[in-house]
């Protein structure tokens, strides 16, 4: 009742009313009466004033409207329908003023006698039947119900009428009241029966002047003036906004402070964000509109909308922008033997490289024999000489700065393969059995795939002069030789030459020999 900057008149009536509730307390002497007779006689005069000065108001609007129609001609609509309902309501509240007046003994000049009005005949005996409202007390609920909802109707969704709606439903608050003992009586009951006629007749004279109020409110927010209640600094908050929604250790922050409202009557009619149109049934909270929805990938994303509302029965969107940074999540540790950075001479080395919080697309790695995969932040490395690659890596903020950062791997040529006959290290068989083998090679224990192509080796048949043999089956000389061989001799297939499939001219260190018993 005291909030915000209220003027000179208003407070007198504020102040009007605090008396007035405190007098009720009393016991109804005839003082006591007369000057709750005098509190209404203040409120019908402040009624009287309001009368006027809402009509200047209104008379200006109109003058608005014929200068500037584009502007003011539904505004100037808004307040003459302001000004029926506030009238018919008005006009309502005062026949109920009438009729209690009516049994009321008045003085020589006409006046009633607030002394006399101690009994509640009136409200008592019409408004209320036992502990229910009567037809009389229905109607009246149902007046106050229809001024409300009439000034909702004229004022519509408008985002700037939000505080007077709420005035409204303040001044007009039909619920039930619980009273000093607990009990909980319907509005009519709890303010109306069992008191005096005068407290009555000043309550309703508070009611007139409350639709006033509303009325003057309107009249003011439609010509352009400023509410003091949607200007009051309590609707505001102080709100951080980073420059961006992550920031690295040691990274300088960056943003700006400012005013910000939020308050549950700055309601938007329309939320869209990118690009989805947001349900406000279930999103909307004081004011606020709460947002969920996927991150995506890590990285910076950018987040585009507009925040739409209504003044003056147009939309008026406002834009939204925003970003936020998407950081890998902790899932997984990263764990590695400092003494096992190795890659292999003559194979495809298959590699993950990434930097902790950018995206894959901001990553640059680089090193002599390192290309990048097919998918991102996939790598396969082919070492060349030396014993040692370095590969570097350079990854790019969202605020553009560049962090850099390497690691050194060991070169290591492939290890030596084992030979094989018939794909084993140690075979047993037939002479003519040996006579068409294929003679192979394989590596133990090493996790690359890989293709060895056998292209020469030399054949020991125990007594028997050694044959030199191109490529990786027995030609004429082995075999003359095998045929010479006897009943449990052992053949004995030594310097094989392997070619690393794929590696050029790359050959693999000497491959172990490989044997094959005579049955």
């Amino acid at each position: 009742m005291a909030g915000g900057k209220l003027t000179p008149r208003q407070k007198m009536i504020n102040l009007m009313y605090l008396v007035f509730i405190a007098m009720m307390a009393l016991q109804m002497s005839r003082e006591v009466l007369s000057a709750f007779g005098m509190v209404n006689e203040k409120f019908e005069s402040a009624n009287e004033a309001a009368l006027v000065n809402n009509g200047i108001l209104l008379d200006a609007l109109k003058i608005k409207a014929a200068d500037d129609p584009t502007r003011y001609a539904i505004p100037a609509k808004k307040a003459e329908e302001m000004s029926v309902v506030t009238s018919e309501f008005f006009n309502y509240l005062g026949s109920l003023k009438t009729e209690i007046l009516g049994p009321v003994t008045k003085d020589e000049n006409g006046e009633p006698m607030y002394e006399n009005m101690d009994k509640g005949e009136v409200t008592d005996s019409q408004w209320f039947v036992g502990d229910k409202y009567s037809d009389k007390g229905n109607e009246i609920i149902s007046n106050i119900e229809k001024f409300k909802t009439q000034v909702k109707d004229i004022l519509g969704t408008d985002v700037k009428f939000q505080p007077i709606l709420n005035d409204l439903e303040k001044r007009f608050n039909l619920e039930d009241v619980k009273d000093k003992e607990g009990v909980v009586k319907p509005y009519l009951m709890y303010h109306f029966q069992g008191f005096p006629a005068v407290s009555s007749l000043a309550k309703i004279s508070t009611m007139q002047n409350d639709a006033k109020v509303i009325e003057h409110e309107v009249m003011n927010s439609l010509l352009g003036n400023t509410l003091s209640q949607a200007a009051s600094m309590k609707n505001y908050a102080a709100i951080v906004i980073p420059e961006k929604s992550a920031f690295f250790a040691g990274e300088t922050f960056k943003g700006k402070v400012v005013l910000g409202r939020y308050d549950k009557s700055t309601v938007p009619t329309k939320v869209e964000v990118n690009g989805n149109t947001i349900d406000l049934s279930t999103a909307l909270e004081d004011g606020q509109v709460n947002l969920a929805f996927g991150t995506g990938n890590v990285g910076e994303h950018e987040i585009n909308g507009k925040f739409t509302f209504m003044e003056d029965g147009k939309e008026i969107p406002i834009d939204i922008k925003g970003n936020y940074v998407v950081v890998p999540k902790p899932n997984e540790a990263t764990i590695s033997a400092d003494k096992m950075n190795v890659v292999y001479r003559g194979v495809k080395n298959p590699m993950t490289i990434s930097f902790a919080g950018i995206s894959h697309d901001k990553v640059v790695a680089s090193a002599p024999g390192l290309v990048k995969g097919s998918k991102a932040g996939q790598y396969v490395m082919s070492p060349g000489a030396g014993r040692e690659v370095v590969i570097n890596v350079v990854g790019t903020l969202p605020d553009g700065q560049k962090v850099a950062d390497k690691k050194t791997f060991r070169i290591k040529g492939i290890p030596a393969p084992r030979g094989t006959v018939r794909g084993e290290y140690s075979a047993k068989g037939q002479k003519s059995n040996l006579e068409i083998v294929t003679v192979g090679a394989k590596l133990e224990d090493f996790d690359f795939e890989v293709g060895l192509t056998v292209t020469g080796f030399v054949l020991q048949v125990p007594g028997q002069p050694s044959v030199v043999v191109a490529g990786n089956r027995m030609n004429d000389r082995a075999k003359d030789a095998i045929s010479k061989a006897r009943r449990g001799d052992v053949v004995v297939i030594s310097d094989i030459k392997v070619r690393l499939e794929g590696a050029g001219d790359y050959m693999l260190p000497r491959t172990a020999p490989c044997t094959f018993e005579i049955n």
